[in-house]
């Protein structure tokens, strides 16, 4: 082809794009499709896009930051004019000022906010005539908020003890100098309160400038000052941070360019009375908020119960997650937990208080209880993620729970010795009403153990309902692939899934298999910046590109694990689902004879029948009405789209074959041994891979493991030491054993020691100790008195007697001599 034929056919072809796309634009439409181009996220690999999408539906970088604002965030892609006014308009309602750089390219600034998530943003380069362009902003809580975005408090003891006895001395803060572009700097105090009647329609949260600890300091990264007593009634805001932001602002202005510490109790600026007697002022507060107590309606009933033990509690995934206040992972730092060595917290607020649960554990995994120590685990009013929709109290993350949950502990139990109040209204819940969630798997060529602990391989190319639940309005499904081109056996290759209306998520293998990619609504989802994220309906986890964990509302939650090639699905389905799931993965109801149903209804009748196998898992295949999925591939259009939704010309290899001189034989002979060797064997001698086996056999391993530790535990619950006396033991499970002494002067009634039964109960008797009585000192004082005195008597008696008698002798011998 020659030079002119070149350009004429370029130019053709040219032509004919802008012909077809003419009069198209993505302007005010990102996330929808014309006939002729498209404007969903899934056009970039399709090659589909409108040709204006990047300049219209536009990227960040960074995409997320603290929920506190001030982060300066890039337009990716679009260019500007210099002369370009940026306006940043955020949920609609809330406006900020950007810039456009030297480069052409437009600047935002994250505002302050009352919610996490994802926040849709428009973008308007007239100075808010018009906003033509969107996209989305991560809001983070700032606990899961990496070190090197917020300002650090030096010593952060020091500053929260500040003004209590032996507390004094200079406070010093740091930060990162690229997060505020300035020389000088304004250091600014903010408080945070709630007002308004709490539970009603005008209970609000406020964030409000308080006034400058400094100004026009240089931006230097660090700050040193000995705090004074507030006044003008600032010392009344006992909760808040501290912001850096360019001093070129006015003092106070909102949404400029800034960074934060973390929110804390600002004990070093409250009033000159904390300081003269911390104790009896944080007593005052403590009763005023005992008293406030006793007003708010009761929340303990409608929160879920702790798990029994830390393995069940890292086992429950989909109701629980990690407490980043104390994780065993980063060495067990758990300041407001001593004694614990992790805790969780339950992922989902209480439904109509918004009410959160935190569980805590020691060295032995056994559950820390706040009747035994100052380190339990407590509940609180205010879940500290927060809870959609988020916005108002006590469902605002982080500040409503440092209101409500954290500052009354610093009142009753850091800044004075009166925690009996605080763990009256946060009593820790034992576990007696905790339900361990039943647990499903897929892993390997693909192999599923169900709800019911029934376990076969389907090795069908397809699309394929895993679980389903009409009732809970949850749907999970999961497509297959062949393992590598010529072996007739295939793999999990992507998981999908929704609840109710939540976001749909989907995890699926990308990269040769090397990682995993999580999209919601067919979006790719980075994790780069942060691990956890707050979704519509659901909540996802991936702090490695191995690892996905989504939890829903219900409680149900799903893992997704890579391992060499392969994904390994978990499925954690509570209580609540009993009798109430199909699919793959069976009817969860303790019942295995029917975890094999076809979708028509119709049991399999020969389970061991490979076949008959194979035909209970093609009845699952999905419709393209009913998939989750994401096609944004022609190989996916082609495999699974346009194509049946279980592939009829795929026949697997339904066992594997046993032929000696197999090159692999001595492999998986030596790598498969135990319980679920078969599967292992299969994925070595079918899927020819060693590497798969070994993989298998971990999934399999991990599965067994989860089972045990969700196991029911028969706990006796708590028990009280009795009244004047002492108990020995903080373990209330089966088999522990309680130890009762009595205080000197009183005496043990009842059992010494009582240990926890298989039945849930103590044995024994419920111990006292009693005064020691002195009744049989008395009872034989009193006999020896009586005998003595009856023995002194009967002397006297005697005496008087012999003397009469002597007085006697004579007057009878002088009148014998008479006669």
């Amino acid at each position: 082809m020659d030079k002119n034929t070149y350009t004429t056919l370029t130019l053709l072809l040219l032509v004919t794009y802008v012909s077809s796309t003419l009069g198209q634009s993505c302007e005010g439409r990102c996330m929808d499709m014309s006939t002729s181009c498209s404007c969903l996220s899934t056009c970039v690999s399709l090659n589909s896009c409108c040709p204006d999408y990047r300049q219209f539906c536009v990227e960040t970088v960074p995409y997320s930051g603290s929920m506190f604002g001030g982060m300066d965030f890039v337009i990716l892609h679009a260019t500007f004019n210099k002369s370009s006014q940026i306006i940043c308009r955020f949920n609609s309602d809330t406006d900020t000022v950007g810039y456009v750089d030297e480069h052409g390219r437009a600047h935002c600034i994250s505002p302050l906010l009352y919610e996490t998530g994802w926040i849709h943003f428009e973008l308007s380069s007239d100075n808010g005539t018009t906003f033509n362009r969107e996209g989305a902003w991560l809001s983070v809580h700032t606990g899961k908020l990496d070190s090197s975005l917020k300002a650090t408090l030096v010593n952060s003891t020091q500053w929260q003890y500040y003004g209590t006895p032996n507390v004094g001395g200079s406070l010093q803060m740091e930060w990162n100098t690229s997060l505020v572009r300035a020389e000088k700097v304004n250091i600014e105090l903010w408080g945070y309160r709630e007002t308004g009647e709490a539970y009603s329609d005008n209970w609000r949260g406020e964030w409000r400038y308080l006034y400058s600890l400094a100004k026009d300091y240089p931006n230097n990264g660090s700050f040193s000052f000995i705090p004074k007593p507030a006044h003008n009634g600032f010392s009344s805001w006992e909760l808040g941070n501290i912001r850096v932001s360019s001093s070129s602002y006015p003092d106070g202005m909102r949404n400029i360019q800034a960074t934060w510490t973390e929110d804390h109790a600002l004990a070093w600026h409250l009033e000159e009375a904390f300081r003269q007697n911390s104790a009896a002022w944080a007593l005052e507060k403590c009763a005023a908020w005992d008293q406030l107590e006793n007003q708010l309606p009761d929340f303990l009933s409608e929160i879920i119960d702790c798990p029994c033990t830390l393995a069940q509690a890292r086992a429950d995934t989909g109701r629980f997650h990690t407490d980043y206040g104390c994780d065993i992972d980063r060495g067990s730092v758990c300041t407001y937990h001593p004694g614990s060595v992790h805790c969780v917290r339950a992922v989902q607020a209480s439904p109509k208080y918004a009410a959160g649960q935190q569980c805590c554990y020691d060295s032995t995994g056994s559950q820390v209880l706040t009747a035994d120590s100052i380190g339990g685990s407590t509940p609180d009013r205010g879940h500290d993620w927060g809870s959609p929709p988020y916005k108002k109290p006590p469902r605002i993350p982080g500040q409503s729970h440092w209101v409500y949950d954290v500052l009354s502990f610093y009142y009753c139990c850091l800044w004075s010795d009166n925690c009996h109040y605080y763990f009256k209204h946060r009593p820790s819940s034992d576990c007696r009403r905790y339900q361990a969630p039943s647990s499903a798997v897929v892993f390997g060529d693909p192999h599923f153990i169900t709800f019911d602990g029934v376990s076969f391989s389907f090795n069908g190319k397809g699309e394929y309902t895993l679980v389903t639940s009409a009732d809970k309005q949850l749907m999970i499904q999961g497509r297959t692939e062949p393992v590598n081109e010529g072996t007739k056996a295939t793999k999990l290759s992507a998981v999908a899934m929704q609840e109710a209306s939540s976001d749909v998520i989907e995890v699926r293998l990308v990269g040769g298999n090397d990682h995993l990619e999580v999209l919601q609504n067919q979006k790719r989802l980075s994790f780069t910046e942060q691990s956890w994220m707050d979704l519509k309906g659901v909540f996802v986890f991936s702090p490695l590109s191995s690892n996905v964990t989504v939890m829903f509302p219900t409680g149900a939650g799903v893992e997704v694990r890579l391992r060499e090639g392969t994904m390994t699905t978990t499925v954690l389905l509570p209580e609540a689902f009993r009798d109430a799931t199909r699919g793959l993965l069976g009817n969860l109801n303790g019942n295995p004879k029917d975890d094999l149903t076809l979708n028509s209804g119709l049991p399999v009748q020969n389970q061991s029948d490979p076949q008959e196998v194979f035909n209970f898992g093609a009845s699952w295949a999905i419709s393209n009405e009913s998939s989750l999925f994401t096609y944004d591939s022609d190989l996916l259009l082609e495999e699974y789209f346009f194509a049946p939704k279980h592939d009829p010309a795929f026949i697997p290899v339904f066992s594997a074959p046993d032929h000696p001189d197999d090159p692999l034989h001595s492999q998986a002979s030596e790598i498969c041994v135990g319980e679920g060797a078969q599967f292992c064997r299969y994925d070595i001698l079918v899927g020819r891979s060693p590497q798969m086996g070994n993989a298998t056999r971990l999934s399999f391993q991990s599965h067994i493991s989860l089972v045990e530790d969700l196991k029911p535990v028969v706990t006796c619950g708590w028990l009280s030491p009795p009244n004047n006396g002492k108990k020995e033991g903080t373990t209330y499970l089966r088999g522990a054993k309680v130890n009762f002494t009595c205080d000197e002067g009183y005496t043990l009634k009842g059992s010494s020691e009582r240990v926890c039964l298989r039945t849930g109960q103590w044995s024994g008797e419920e111990t006292s100790c009693v005064v020691t009585s002195n009744l049989t000192g008395i009872v034989v004082g009193s006999v020896i008195g009586g005998l003595t005195l009856i023995a002194i008597v009967t002397m006297i008696v005697l005496h008087s007697r012999k003397q009469k008698r002597k007085e006697v002798a004579p007057e009878e011998a002088v009148a014998s001599e008479a006669f």
